[in-house]
């Protein structure tokens, strides 16, 4: 690819100019890096605890750990440059680097999805039908489940990547806070329209096939968990439950937000976007190892054996 600046060919560096506008950048980039810093913490530990424990090498946990792997993915593509941009003030960001940035990105947004897809489908195979748990989903069928998440992300993003790398652009600036496929199709110089059916259809697939199927899952669980005879066990289940569909929640909330709020015709400013694409960044990444670390026994007593170094064994 031969560089020049504005011929309406390509650039060699894009400018973020998302935040130009913003006052106190210093304080939002601080709080940018400790959220940024927390997701590494939190993921980082789980990714840990489960690596090393052997106890805890089963369907579940393994699909946490690969949840863990995706948000620090995920989170990263998108907060170096914000933090970059925020703290540092270099808000210059090389072509290459920048759709590199986006490929991480949309990867780590659908291999959430689907990593949240998948731990559904096993805690409804947990609850519904305990007794046949352990032979429906074995770890090698696990990994094969998260092997196929990951390709399925590889090849739909590869897609989006190469629909971007072919485009000319007409200017360097990108308006938003990092590299997306929706900010380097704007700074192209073409109709961004017919691009964007692109990820229309992605959403499309996110919305209309994995989140009914992740809502199907959950009703499966509670038709289960109210036809337990025991309160007690009703009520460890059900807060099973709502912790698990938690993280559901954080991701598909500001998505949900955003695509219904453009069908109504409420036009979001520049500040508003950019809010949103922070929220549904860094919210879901903060919120993952704090659920899982919290409301799971076994991880939870393995970091307090850790940090406190006690020989009191896991719950079961």
């Amino acid at each position: 690819m031969s560089f020049v600046n504005f011929s309406g060919q390509s650039v060699a560096v894009f400018t973020i100019a998302g935040f130009d506008h913003l006052p106190h950048q210093k304080v939002l980039g601080c709080l940018i890096l400790l959220c940024y810093a927390l997701v590494l913490l939190g993921s980082g530990t789980n990714i840990y605890i489960i690596a090393t424990d052997r106890r805890l090498h089963r369907p579940m946990y393994l699909l946490i750990c690969n949840l863990a792997v995706v948000d620090v993915m995920f989170t990263t593509s998108a907060s170096t440059t914000m933090i970059s941009v925020l703290l540092t003030e270099v808000k210059t960001i090389s072509y290459y680097s920048c759709i590199s940035h986006m490929y991480i990105y949309h990867l780590g947004d659908i291999a959430g999805c689907l990593a949240l897809s998948l731990m559904a489908l096993d805690r409804t195979f947990a609850i519904s039908k305990p007794l046949r748990y352990t032979s429906i989903l074995t770890n090698p069928r696990v990994f094969m489940l998260i092997i196929l998440s990951w390709f399925i992300g590889i090849g739909s993003m590869g897609k989006i990547v190469a629909e971007a790398d072919k485009l000319s652009y007409c200017q360097p600036i990108i308006r938003y806070v990092f590299c997306d496929y929706p900010a380097l199709i704007r700074a192209s110089c073409v109709n961004p329209e017919p691009y964007f059916r692109l990820i229309t259809i992605l959403g499309v697939w996110v919305f209309g096939g994995q989140l009914p199927l992740i809502l199907i899952s959950y009703g499966k669980i509670m038709y289960t968990v109210l036809r337990l005879p025991s309160n007690d066990r009703k009520g460890q289940v059900f807060s099973t439950v709502v912790s698990h569909f938690i993280p559901v929640l954080i991701y598909y909330a500001p998505k949900f937000v955003s695509v219904l709020l453009t069908r109504i015709g409420v036009k979001l400013n520049l500040t508003e976007r950019n809010s949103l694409l922070i929220m549904s960044t860094l919210l879901p990444s903060l919120i993952n190892p704090t659920v899982y670390c919290l409301r799971t026994k076994e991880i939870r007593t393995r970091l307090a054996q850790i940090l406190f170094k006690n020989s009191v064994a896991p719950c079961k």
